[in-house]
């Protein structure tokens, strides 16, 4: 995918003139097809692109969260020179109980300079697809490169994205170590991994002492596992918790690792993670390094510590994955 600054040169000329989209023909990407269009190496890529092209996260206006009677609805928008989007999420905890997803919604892509609809994509699969693929970014980074041995803690989508996410960036990926509460959904996520060709097991939190990378992608408020087990080449992805008073990792790996999350602003509004680490005096948020200089090479992990990578969602991430979708789409004819 081409950066994000040059897609307008090539995205202009089908879609301003007589034969482009006009109003009320945005086309329709449902999951599977966003799982054609775009597989998860492609969209770690877009994301990598549009941070390297000099994108600055921070400027991002913050996220709309509205409370609704049973849960939350999310207003996610975003815009380049080449296209703008938003997504709308919901996020309702009762649908666990009605055999829903927690979390719904739609995105709808707009031409960067008319604003006309462009294309409208299945809200969840987006949510699936770039979450974990925004780890693939880091882990990329991050990660040792011989990283063989996966945790993750977790049974859902966000759980198998990241186990895709790992195999995008470190193809050397053999084993994956599966923690959750439900024996059952351990048991089918250990399958899953096996008929992918790769080796599984159930495991335990204290299995992190043998793992390369760890993934969290919990709704977990409590720290998931000790880190004094955690070896110091291990690199840890933190996703699941989105609120300053949650998290998924202990402070004592805040403290001791090297800290990377999409921006500061939103890293100090809704990390739980790292804002409880600072409030226990175990972090100071002047060490916190961003997911774009970190794509740039402006920071490295360092020797003989771990790197966290705390991720919290952003729209920019949402809006470089459905343009890939939308280019990928428009290539395909």
């Amino acid at each position: 995918m081409k950066a994000h600054s040059s897609h307008h040169s090539h995205h202009s000329h089908h879609s301003h003139d007589e034969g482009g989209s006009r109003p009320g023909t945005a086309v329709q990407i449902d999951a599977g097809t966003l799982a054609r269009l775009v597989p998860m190496s492609a969209a770690v890529d877009a994301l990598e692109t549009v941070l390297a092209s000099g994108f600055d996260p921070e400027a991002e206006p913050p996220r709309g969260v509205v409370e609704v009677p049973g849960g939350q609805l999310l207003l996610m928008p975003s815009a380049t020179a080449s296209y703008a989007g938003v997504k709308i999420a919901t996020v309702t905890p009762a649908n666990a109980d009605r055999g829903l997803p927690r979390i719904q919604g739609l995105y709808l892509l707009l031409d960067g300079v008319t604003h006309t609809p462009l294309a409208l994509l299945d809200g969840i699969a987006l949510t699936s697809l770039r979450t974990p693929a925004v780890s693939g970014v880091a882990i990329r980074q991050l990660a040792v490169p011989g990283a063989e041995r996966l945790l993750v803690f977790g049974t859902g989508p966000q759980a198998w994205g990241h186990v895709e996410a790992v195999r995008a960036v470190r193809p050397g990926l053999r084993h994956v170590d599966v923690v959750a509460r439900d024996a059952g959904r351990v048991a089918a996520f250990v399958d899953r991994c096996r008929a992918d060709g790769l080796g599984a097991a159930a495991a335990v939190p204290q299995d992190v002492a043998h793992a390369d990378i760890v993934c969290c992608c919990t709704t977990a408020r409590e720290p998931l596992f000790d880190s004094s087990l955690l070896p110091d080449h291990a690199t840890v992805a933190a996703v699941g918790s989105h609120e300053p008073d949650a998290r998924e990792v202990d402070a004592a790996l805040v403290g001791r690792a090297t800290v990377v999350a999409e921006s500061r602003e939103v890293a100090g509004r809704e990390c739980g993670d790292l804002v409880l680490a600072v409030g226990e005096g175990a972090f100071d948020m002047a060490r916190l390094h961003t997911l774009d200089a970190l794509v740039r090479g402006e920071v490295k992990g360092e020797e003989g510590r771990p790197r966290l990578f705390k991720s919290a969602g952003m729209a920019w991430e949402d809006l470089a994955v459905a343009a890939a979708a939308y280019e990928a789409r428009d290539a395909l004819g």
